[in-house]
């Protein structure tokens, strides 16, 4: 079992280092970190202008799945247990201080995954959970996306907003979108969480009022059945907008990630 709080020089070099991780701002003398986890097809880089709205005393980190952008090559996980596996390896040296996790869409799957097998391995565990746009796993609804073809997994796009149509327009782009956009959902639409017991963080769901997946009114069912899976307090912040509310409503979502993580946090002056 490896040390859950590793050595400065490993987590310097595991900060460094690791193709899974990319840190968006210089934050030397951070206190908290702040762990995101992307949505379907997305990549690190869809966080990275929280960077400007980000104080020097949270460390924002990202992970960058395999299969995109500069991993391209790289091989794509099978499932959401090889994925969390290799996530927890990546983020267990960054411990050495209080954290937090956010995830949108799969993200929030992948989190709520990655927060039971850091608990396994004995490591600390996050200050807060931040679950965007989707029901609890177990609850949310899955299908079989990853088995149609192109058109089909364009207009799932679509619907959810946050694709453009210029990049599906673009052969290369979209065959280049689609391919991660198929090995990600391959791993929600076959993910089947086993029992735990519930998380001892609080939970703060959020999401957009139009949102397909999970909208205010499903929201409010239990917090889209978030509450069942923490002892916990659990609260719900829904603001306007779609699947992708988090995209125009940026400076609000971080501004409540850091009021959640410590009162005394605000956005930096670029973020006002």
């Amino acid at each position: 079992m490896t040390a859950p709080f590793p050595p400065n020089a490993s987590a310097r070099a595991a900060r460094s280092g690791s193709p899974w991780i990319r840190r968006w701002n210089d934050a030397p003398a951070s206190r908290l970190t702040l762990i995101c986890l992307p949505h379907a097809g997305g990549s690190a880089g869809f966080y990275r202008p929280w960077a400007a709205l980000t104080p020097p005393e949270v460390e924002l980190v990202a992970l960058q799945y395999p299969g995109r952008e500069d991993r391209f090559d790289d091989p794509a996980c099978a499932d959401m247990g090889e994925l969390v596996t290799a996530v927890a390896d990546a983020v267990q040296p960054l411990l050495d201080r209080p954290y937090a996790l956010f995830g949108h869409s799969m993200g929030s799957a992948v989190a709520w995954e990655l927060a039971h097998e850091l608990a396994r391995r004995g490591a600390p565990g996050p200050r807060r959970l931040f679950a965007s746009g989707r029901a609890a796993p177990g609850t949310a609804v899955t299908g079989q996306l990853h088995r149609q073809d192109d058109d089909v997994l364009c207009a799932e796009l679509f619907r959810l907003g946050g694709t453009s149509r210029e990049i599906l327009d673009d052969p290369g782009l979209r065959s280049l979108v689609l391919t991660a956009v198929r090995h990600d959902y391959r791993i929600i639409e076959t993910h089947r969480p086993r029992d735990r017991p519930p998380l001892s963080c609080p939970i703060h769901v959020l999401t957009g009022d139009a949102d397909p997946e999970l909208g205010e009114a499903r929201s409010r069912e239990r917090a889209g059945g978030w509450a069942d899976l923490t002892t916990a307090r659990t609260e719900v912040r829904v603001l306007p907008g779609d699947h992708f509310y988090l995209t125009p409503r940026r400076r609000e979502v971080v501004a409540t990630v850091l009021r959640r993580l410590d009162p005394s946090l605000s956005p930096t002056a670029d973020g006002r």
